[in-house]
């Protein structure tokens, strides 16, 4: 990831011994401020946004076998800086990031003598903090209070489930909340709080404090005595929903890439193997778990612009027994046929691997063995072991992936994305969310309208969209299909659009994509990954609009949730002056989700230029797409 421009570094050091002091620090623009305010036992800080108090006060707690750290504190020392530069990304939401910043570094010394800094940078679309501890202070807590300006509504990552929201601080009956979080205002910004940086100690955990409009944000950093730095509190800004998306402050929090060659990473698409066994296409195949299922989907892909095989559990052996040796295959698996069948077509081969395998055969051994066969990726799933630990693990799981130059996707549950993409790009992508038709139960189209806005703006995510055969998936002999699934076919495409992914996981047969090839031609002339990604219109669990980009041409995904309704789609990102062909992929107009899921309709060859805006219909739980490409 090479840094293109480098403005300008300016740093000034102060020394100083302050207390009952207050510090302004602001955005390079000014719009975003923070002011710290230091007392006798203890530090706040505050967040306004244009003029709005957002957080009316960060109280930072710090604890240290049970003894307050901020007992008579003191700033000792001050460093000043202002940061610009633009650096290219890999697998990221936008070609080229800007990451422009104002930082301040205060040095405090408590009334036992001891000394570490806060880190404070501010952004103009928001703000973040750490902790950085030299050697010898064991195990800290930080138990920190946030106090809303207003009972605010919010909406919360949620798991494997549909996310929690719309719902007032005041009524949300739950104690923990688990990032990202979303805030309204009560006069419409935005604003989320999440985690930069997770490489270290657990998660930091939230906790509402009902009838209190504030959070609890508490974490305890094992550091066992050495020095220590905490992750990035971060606090994302927007006048809309969709400038959370668009945001690159997560990213940006993150250290410059350490692959020195990144070229063999590539984002793309993959066909899978799990849900599709048991089908029996029109000339009798029956796809299963085998090496002829596995040519069958390779031809598929070679032939319809997808860059990868996904193949999942069970190849090397039950995936739960101990007995299962992922540097072996079980009977009717020939990876080394496949690989080579593989490679003469140009399709990368993604493996899976679970805990098990990984702990009892020797994870190194066995990323080696996949690497020497030639897979070009993992499939990460079922990690172990407490929240530090899985925080640890990830980042060797990640780290020996970049050394035997693997691609990985992490599923069940994994350490929530946290702008780390940007250290180690071959992390492209984790299931961060209900994946649809997984854990045994499908999500409804208020999921997807929420998932962007909130799971999202964490990182890529895996949501396994791109279903054809919504009518006859379940109960037609695919025993990896547990429930029938409710949505569109159009609104299908459109979410390979909509959700940011470095893997997009396609679920169905081959052939019912070719059942439908005029809609797949949508999917067959998207790019391996796009370059930029720009959020239209929107609102948290109604709607979404997103345009992006791919050379001269774009794509645009619109989604609704179980109401039908009508868009005007703005053509004004398009180039001043130059003339377009679209092609729309929508809806019939008796398509809906429950009850007439297939139908669709494709209008070719509509002239659109940036002075355009044209009206789209979404029917109930339904989707849209447009394929624009410059006239010559």
């Amino acid at each position: 990831m090479n840094r293109l421009l480098m403005l300008f570094s300016l740093t000034i050091i102060l020394f100083s011994c302050i207390s009952n002091s207050q510090n302004q620090i602001q955005s390079p623009n000014k719009s975003s401020e923070s002011s710290l305010k230091i007392n006798e036992n203890s530090i706040s800080l505050n967040l306004i946004s244009k003029g709005d108090t957002l957080v009316k006060e960060l109280k930072l707690g710090l604890f240290n076998d049970k003894k307050n750290l901020l007992r008579n504190i003191k700033i000792i020392e001050q460093e000043y800086s202002t940061f610009n530069e633009s650096w290219e990304t890999v697998n990221g939401k936008n070609q080229t990031v800007t990451n422009n910043f104002n930082t301040t570094i205060f040095k405090l010394k408590n009334t036992a003598g001891q000394t570490f800094n806060l880190e404070v940078k501010i952004y103009d679309e928001g703000f973040a903090y750490r902790f950085l501890f030299p050697e010898g202070f064991g195990n800290i807590i930080e138990s920190s209070i946030i106090s809303f300006s207003e009972d605010l509504t919010f909406w919360a990552y949620n798991g494997e489930n549909h996310n929690v929201g719309p719902v007032k601080l005041s009524e949300y009956d739950n104690e923990v909340v688990r990032n990202p979080v979303v805030f309204k205002t009560q006069n419409n910004k935005y604003f989320a709080i999440h985690e930069a940086a997770i490489f270290e100690h657990a998660p930091f955990i939230l906790t509402n404090q009902k009838g209190k409009n504030t959070f609890q944000l508490k974490q305890t950093i094992q550091a066992g005595g050495a020095a220590a730095k905490t992750s990035w509190r971060a606090f994302i800004l927007g006048n809309k929903p969709g400038d959370l998306i668009e945001s690159n402050l997560l990213v940006n929090l993150n250290e410059p890439c350490k692959i020195e060659d990144t070229s063999w990473i590539k984002p793309g698409r993959a066909m899978w193997d799990w849900r599709v066994w048991g089908y029996v296409a029109e000339d009798g195949f029956e796809y299963g778990l085998n090496t002829i299922s596995h040519k069958r989907f390779i031809d598929f892909a070679a032939d319809n612009n997808i860059q990868y095989l996904l193949i999942d559990a069970d190849w090397y052996g039950s995936e739960f027994s101990e007995e299962s040796d992922p540097t072996t295959t079980r009977e009717g698996v020939d990876i080394v046929e496949c690989m080579a069948y593989a490679k003469e077509k140009n399709i990368g081969v993604i493996l899976y691997l679970n805990d098990v395998g990984a702990k009892k055969f020797g994870l190194e051994r066995v990323l080696k063995q996949f690497s020497d066969w030639g897979a070009a990726g993992v499939k990460y799933g079922f990690m172990q072991g407490t929240p530090k630990e899985k925080v640890q693990n990830t980042r060797e799981i990640v780290e020996l992936c970049a050394k035997y130059k693997l691609i990985v996707n992490f599923h069940d549950n994994p350490v929530p994305p946290s702008g780390d993409r940007r250290t180690w790009p071959n992390l492209i992508t984790k299931e961060f969310g209900h994946s649809q038709a997984d854990a045994k139960r499908s999500y409804f189209p208020e999921t997807i309208v929420t998932a962007p806005f909130v799971n999202m703006l964490a990182g890529p995510l895996d949501l396994c969209n791109g279903w054809f055969a919504l009518d006859s998936a379940f109960g037609n002999g695919r025993y990896k299909v547990f429930e029938p699934i409710p949505g569109t076919v159009a609104a299908e495409v459109a979410k390979l659009i909509v959700v940011y992914g470095g893997c997009f996981v396609l679920p169905d047969a081959p052939e019912e994509y070719l059942k439908k090839e005029d809609l797949f031609d949508c999917i067959r002339q998207m790019p391996a990954h796009f370059d930029s990604y720009k959020v239209l219109n929107g609102e948290i669990g109604e709607f979404i609009t997103v345009a992006r980009k791919s050379g001269n041409e774009w794509f645009v995904g619109s989604l609704t949730n179980r109401d039908a309704r009508e868009l005007y789609v703005n053509f004004d990102f398009l180039d001043d002056g130059k003339k377009y062909i679209a092609t729309f992929y929508e809806d019939a107009s008796d398509t809906h989700f429950l009850n007439n899921k297939e139908a669709y309709q494709v209008k070719k060859d509509i002239p659109v230029d940036s002075k355009s805006k044209l009206k789209i219909n979404l029917a109930a739980g339904g989707g849209h797409s447009i394929w624009i490409r410059p006239i010559k």
